[in-house]
C-alpha cells in the first residue's frame, strides 16, 4: 500500500495548501466514476472524509462542511466493476512496479477495481454544504477560477467539458 495517495498527485498542491495534513482515502463518499475512452482515464468524483482546515475568505466557503475533489487516474487497465458501493469506501492504492498501481473501493457486496499509472491528477475542487440526505446538489463554490466563472452548482452529467477535463 502506498504510504500516502497524495505523494502520487502531480498537482498536489492544490490540496495541500488547504489542509495540515491532506486525510487518506478511507471512508470517503464515492459520487461517480467517470470512464474515458481517449486516455484510457478514469476519474472519481468523491467527498473527502474531512473539511480543510486551511481555508481562507477567497478559496473556499467555510461555512461549507464538504469538499469534493475529482481524481484523474491515466493508463488505466483490467477495471472490475461488480456494482458501485453505495456508502463511504475505503479506497486503496497499491504499487505494482513498473510505475503502475492497483486501486481498489469495496464496501458491501460493493467491488470496483483497477490498474492506472501511477501519476494521478487532481481537480473541480469546491465545496458545498451536504443536504439532510446526503445528497451533493445546491449550491457550491469552486477553487479554481474558471469553474467558479462557469459553474455555481455541480453541473449536469452532461456537462463534458467538466467531467472529461481536469
Amino acid at each position: 500500500m502506498t504510504r500516502r495517495w497524495i505523494d502520487l498527485v502531480r498537482n498536489s498542491h492544490l490540496l495541500t495548501s488547504l489542509y495540515s495534513e491532506v486525510p487518506p482515502l478511507e471512508a470517503v463518499r464515492l459520487r461517480s466514476v467517470h470512464l474515458d475512452w481517449r486516455g484510457p482515464s478514469l476519474t472519481l468524483r468523491l467527498d473527502l472524509p474531512v473539511f480543510p482546515d486551511n481555508v481562507s475568505d477567497d478559496s473556499l466557503e467555510s461555512s461549507h462542511d464538504t469538499l469534493q475533489i475529482h481524481i484523474k487516474f491515466l493508463a488505466i487497465d483490467r477495471v472490475v466493476l461488480s456494482s458501485l458501493p453505495h456508502s463511504l469506501v475505503d479506497i486503496s492504492i497499491s504499487h505494482l512496479g513498473e510505475s503502475r498501481i492497483s486501486v481498489a473501493a469495496a464496501k458491501g457486496a460493493g467491488k470496483f477495481s483497477f490498474t492506472a499509472g501511477d501519476e494521478l491528477l487532481i481537480g473541480h475542487i469546491s465545496s458545498f454544504a451536504r443536504a439532510g440526505d446526503g445528497s451533493d446538489g445546491g449550491p457550491r463554490k469552486f477553487l479554481s477560477r474558471l469553474d467558479a466563472r462557469i459553474f455555481t452548482s455541480l453541473p449536469d452529467v452532461c456537462e463534458r467539458t467538466f467531467y472529461e477535463r481536469i
